[in-house]
């Protein structure tokens, strides 16, 4: 691999572990720190998502029109002055949940600008040969943050409070920005004018990316109760503590790292469609065994589940990530990653808002069954879908089928 990608994985291998750090800090921030309830983490799950609703859209349209490399450091300055803004009110006994809320929406709007324009930027450094194995490492690093972040995000909670571990995310971002303005790579940008919904009619005409967009923005939908139930049902309700909360969710790690380094061989063995079908087919039973969690030994059940869910979800984020990448042109990729971006994406505010109000209504045990069946369901099209089963995409410059093409013009 080029020496731009070692340079870019670098810098998301920082962003992504001090995510991991924030993803168990602030909410427990909420909970802990501000005595928040079901609702209040709802509407704080809404907020760290409400920037894809918002501005999915609008970011295609900029990462197409400009270079990508200084809206990827912009952001990841805006989000680390966003954080940093937490332990300083908490210092000074200021912190209120609606700084946390506004914190959250600041952030979430440089995440809807850094994702669109980070998977973008991707394959103006490496090849499209290389985009498996590459989305396969970013997948990797991804997954090492989960197995090690949420445990130090714990540690950190427990041992410095919640407030002060949410400066490693802030820091993280800072060296994220810095790496990133050194990648040297060649950009074309349109530099003209682009139609903002050229994305959109590309996504909806295209068979696959139609459906991914459909499944995504299920799956981020039940995300959204699953943000809720789960530091309120492991911590409130199951008594677990910061740290050991912060390992729980570190198993997914496990297995997203074993997924990542696999999935690249397992797409050029079987096929994309192939792959996606499969793990989507091994996750619908798994979810089921999560809702299973308890006290006592079954709180193993738990970390084991996430693992196993982890390693086919990981697989299945390689080989549909990998796929559109390679099928769109590039003067719409920056559009058609954001349109899925905020199809996806964009669904979990809502999912918030039902879940904080589900979780005033059921108990906290029921509404982690609803997650996990929601979370089942949502992968649902991958299977019922033939089209799926028979996705190939050929060796003439990495088009799709005959099929695909078709729909794609649609």
């Amino acid at each position: 691999m080029p020496p731009a990608f070692r340079r870019y994985v670098a810098a998301d291998g920082f962003s992504q572990f001090g995510t991991q750090v924030t993803r168990v800090a602030l909410p427990l921030v909420a909970l802990l720190v501000l005595d928040a309830g079901p609702w209040e983490l709802g509407l704080l799950g809404a907020a760290e998502m409400i920037g894809f609703l918002l501005f999915g859209l609008p970011a295609g349209v900029w990462v197409d029109r400009l270079r990508r490399k200084p809206i990827l450091v912009t952001a990841d300055v805006l989000r680390a002055v966003s954080l940093a803004s937490v332990p300083i009110a908490a210092l000074f006994d200021a912190l209120t949940l609606a700084q946390l809320y506004a914190v959250a929406v600041l952030v979430s709007i440089g995440t809807a600008f850094f994702d669109v324009a980070h998977l973008s930027f991707l394959p103006s450094i490496v090849t499209d040969e290389q985009l498996p194995k590459s989305m396969g490492t970013l997948e990797s690093v991804r997954s090492l943050s989960v197995l090690f972040g949420p445990g130090l995000g714990g540690w950190l909670v427990q041992a410095l409070t919640a407030p002060v571990a949410i400066v490693a995310d802030a820091v993280s971002y800072l060296i994220s920005a810095t790496l990133l303005a050194t990648v040297k790579a060649e950009e074309t940008p349109s530099g003209g004018r682009v139609s903002l919904t050229e994305g959109l009619r590309y996504v909806f005409g295209h068979r696959i990316l139609r459906l991914i967009g459909l499944v995504g923005a299920m799956n981020m939908f039940v995300f959204g109760i699953w943000a809720i139930v789960q530091p309120l049902y492991l911590v409130k309700e199951l008594g677990v503590s910061a740290a050991a909360y912060g390992l729980m969710i570190s198993g997914a790690g496990v297995g997203g790292l074993l997924g990542a380094l696999v999935a690249p061989r397992v797409i050029a063995r079987f096929g994309h469609g192939p792959t996606m079908y499969g793990t989507a087919v091994l996750m619908l039973p798994l979810f089921v065994l999560v809702a299973f969690t308890g006290p006592g030994w079954r709180l193993a059940v738990y970390p084991i589940g996430m693992a196993l869910i982890s390693l086919a979800g990981v697989m299945l984020n390689v080989a549909q990530g990998s796929y559109r990448q390679v099928i769109c042109p590039e003067a719409l990729r920056g559009r058609m990653n954001a349109s899925l971006r905020f199809l996806t994406w964009g669904s979990l505010p809502l999912g918030g808002v039902v879940g904080g109000l589900l979780g005033e209504a059921v108990t906290v045990h029921q509404l982690l069954w609803i997650a996990c069946l929601g979370y089942a369901a949502s992968f649902l099209p991958y299977v019922l879908v033939p089209a799926v089963r028979q996705l190939k995409i050929t060796d003439d410059g990495g088009r799709v089928d005959a099929d695909a093409k078709q729909d794609s013009r649609a």
